[in-house]
């Protein structure tokens, strides 16, 4: 599936994918029993092992470990289960994920869910659909399973661009109405579509393109299509069943009847009336010390569930997580960095001078352009002392990344860019590939040009104000950078993001255009985030032997889709909920668009010269950049010094670029999601790990789907009862009023809360 997406604004695309993917290729399955470690693989795994030792296969070890060197051409792919499962997951990914998108717990369905339930659900429809060609032509296959799974991969992230419609019409008061919204919306996706296809002999063909994120994928795949024999208890679908009803059963209480144990503040509620206490310990508004979650969605919100990520991965995060957030920012705040005493110690609301909330619509004129005689009069803007340190983050994470890359992986992508480039390079799998009729190109460059010919019509019919020239460098710097990006993930399973380069360059290009300026990060940013995506689905199918014109469709049909219904979604809730975004709209406050929305002005309204540049007091935030690519330095050193040390599991990319999430994430977040991957990921694993092996990643999908389930349960009976109880368990007590009843966490360090 997809690899890394580094953000430092809209940072929770950072995690999903950042996290669940090894350092290298060999961390995923290098030997049987890493195989065991990272997917459903059954205790005989006979099936990895049905080549001979003198056939013909692939020649990158990790791939001939997983990867079957055989083909069945006469397996159907294009049958009614395949098209009704594989749309109906991605209507309900695309539906719930933007449906929780907007909530301050931001739960995400990934296709893990889809993959462990449509198995069963092919199954059944197998035995009780009459026998026809294209209704029920025999037995559920892989190819189905792998074809329902890519569909929704193509869904259940949501559409960069609804942000951009969501804080225009919420924030900017700019509504682009239906026409305007699909349209961003599909260009942004498709664009990215038609380059992948362009991409496919450099990144797709070549065997040492191995884009390692799929390989543990596919060990999962074919764990499904063997007997699950030699395991006592449960089966994996009964095991999911019971979970699955436990937690829809359970979420009723975090979710309905005593929400305070989302965010349980216990340690503030010692002493109401100690601020330094509530900053510290609130878990909504504060540090989150010593609080406690007993909600899986809290737990699973921006990081992703993580019963499916390394350990070694959970303790970089742990790592970073701990030092910036309890020990760094403390450390800022108390002594007054930047003024941190005048701001809140945790948010990412802006602020005048003065501690008061910044309102945007003073420096703006009609156009929503930045007014520079207003912005001098009513300026200067500022941030919490947390928000502008975890800027300075990503920055570092940006720059780490590249040196890391080229430290631990360079020879490696060289070397195999090498051979991508020889015909020596072609291994069984592009082979037998060969049977099926190839995608023609000019598909490709049609969707393409369509999606960039439609583009501008967006950005001159709608009040986006991006000029034409704005346009052509947006995915002009995309089409440079995918291809050496697009290698570093193919190998490394790592991908450099481009939305801080386009932040600065049309920031300096176009500075005082909001819009502008979130609308160029979009089309050069996600234009070649989608086309690796893409590239990463087809790399999928070219090892489980799909036609390639049957993963064209899906994909196709997915991400059209996923546009569609996420764009209903986000403007069916912002018609019906009242005060959405705001505190009053709980729980839709809807942080990942406030943040997205403090970024626009922070990088488009105000620009990055003004908030960084020699008179800023953020400037020495410019220097993270040069800070990530040094750490990473004395780390390779030690780890070539002492190969076979625990110090070649730390990845420094890994620990700033994560961790650089908060905001809109919450520390709480980020503690209780260290905690239960603890005890999944390392105490359960190694002590308990038939269990493990088995139910794991069941019990991760089925908590995910019963917290899901419930909670638009829960808001159906919200919106038409109109009745929540009112109690202490369900926050609001108070002077301020707080949701976990720490009410003085949201206070600047003088008493006064511009947000309550």
């Amino acid at each position: 599936m997809a690899g890394i997406s580094i953000s430092s604004d809209k940072k929770e695309d950072l995690v999903n994918e950042t996290i669940v993917t090894s350092e290298k290729a060999q961390d995923f399955v290098s030997d049987r029993e890493k195989i065991e470690q990272t997917a459903y693989v059954d205790s005989e795994k006979s099936d990895f092992n049905e080549y001979v030792e003198t056939a013909e296969d692939s020649p990158i070890e990790e791939v001939r470990a997983v990867v079957s060197n055989t083909d069945d051409t006469s397996l159907p792919v294009y049958t009614f289960r395949m098209w009704f499962l594989g749309i109906v997951f991605a209507c309900l990914l695309s539906f719930v994920n933007q449906f929780f998108h907007f909530r301050q717990n931001a739960l995400t369905l990934s296709p893990l869910v889809v993959q462990l339930l449509s198995f069963p659900l092919g199954k059944l429809m197998e035995k009780v659909i009459p026998k026809s060609k294209f209704f029920n032509p025999g037995p559920f296959n892989m190819k189905e399973h792998v074809l329902i799974t890519t569909m929704a991969n193509c869904c259940y992230s949501t559409a960069y661009a609804v942000d951009i419609v969501t804080i225009q019409r919420l924030f900017y008061n700019q509504n682009l109405g239906w026409g305007g919204g699909i349209l961003l919306v599909w260009t942004t996706q498709f664009i990215g579509y038609g380059m992948a296809g362009v991409l496919r002999p450099y990144l797709v063909y070549p065997a040492s393109m191995v884009w390692p994120g799929n390989l543990s994928n596919i060990s999962l795949f074919r764990s499904f299509h063997q007997p699950d024999t030699n395991w006592g208890g449960p089966s994996r679908l009964r095991w999911f069943l019971y979970c699955f009803s436990g937690m829809f059963v359970y979420y009723w209480l975090p979710g309905y009847f005593f929400q305070v144990l989302a965010f349980f503040s216990w340690a503030c509620w010692i002493n109401q009336d100690n601020r330094v206490l509530a900053q510290l310990t609130g878990s909504l508004n504060g540090l989150g010390m010593l609080s406690v979650s007993f909600d899986w969605s809290t737990i699973t919100s921006f990081l992703g569930s993580p019963l499916v990520v390394p350990f070694w991965a959970i303790a970089n995060i742990t790592v970073g997580f701990v030092f910036i957030a309890w020990i760094m920012v403390p450390a800022l705040y108390y002594t007054n960095v930047w003024d941190a005493k005048t701001f809140p110690i945790l948010t990412s609301d802006l602020y005048n001078t003065a501690g008061e909330a910044w309102n945007n619509t003073l420096v703006l004129n009609d156009q929503k352009i930045l007014d520079p005689e207003l912005y001098a009069t009513y300026g200067p803007l500022r941030m919490t002392t947390f928000f502008a340190f975890t800027y300075g983050i990503g920055f570092a994470g940006v720059t780490s990344l590249l040196t890391h890359t080229a430290l631990f992986h360079g020879k490696d992508i060289i070397k195999q860019f090498k051979s991508a480039r020889t015909k020596n390079n072609e291994d069984i799998h592009q082979k037998l590939m060969r049977a099926y009729p190839e995608v023609p190109d000019w598909w490709y460059i049609a969707i393409f040009l369509i999606s960039f010919g439609v583009s501008f019509a967006v950005i001159y019919e709608w009040p986006i104000y991006l000029p034409w020239w704005g346009l052509i460098l947006a995915v002009l710097i995309s089409i440079i950078f995918v291809l050496p990006i697009g290698i570093i993930q193919a190998v490394t399973n790592q991908q450099p993001g481009l939305n801080v380069i386009t932040e600065f360059v049309i920031g300096f290009a176009l500075p005082g255009h909001p819009i502008a300026n979130v609308t160029f990060k979009t089309y050069g940013y996600i234009s070649s985030a989608q086309c690796l995506n893409f590239l990463s689905d087809l790399k999928l199918g070219h090892y489980t032997k799909i036609p390639p014109k049957a993963m064209f469709w899906v994909q196709i049909v997915g991400t059209f889709l996923a546009g569609t219904i996420n764009l209903a979604t986000a403007t069916w809730l912002m018609d019906t909920v009242e005060g959405i975004c705001t505190p009053s709209g709980r729980p839709f406050t809807c942080p990942s668009a406030k943040t997205f929305y403090s970024a626009s002005v922070i990088w488009g309204a105000i620009g990055p010269e003004r908030m960084f540049g020699s008179e800023s007091p953020y400037n020495s935030m410019l220097w993270f950049f040069l800070i990530g690519i040094i750490i990473p330095v004395p780390f390779w050193l030690l780890s070539r010094k002492y190969p076979d040390s625990w110090i070649k599991y730390i990845h420094i990319p890994l620990i700033l670029n994560s961790t650089g999430m908060m905001p809109p994430a919450v520390p709480l977040n980020f503690s209780m999601w260290c905690a239960a991957g603890f005890v999944f990921m390392f105490y359960i694993r190694r002590y308990h790990f038939d269990w493990w092996r088995k139910y794991n990643y069941v019990t991760s999908a089925a908590f995910d789907s019963g917290v899901a389930i419930s909670a638009i349960v829960i808001f159906g009976v919200v919106t038409g009862s109109g009745y929540t109880p009112d109690w202490w368990g369900n926050g609001g007590a108070g002077s301020n009023a707080m949701f976990d009843n720490c009410n003085l966490a949201a206070d600047n360090a003088y008493g006064y809360c511009a947000s309550c």
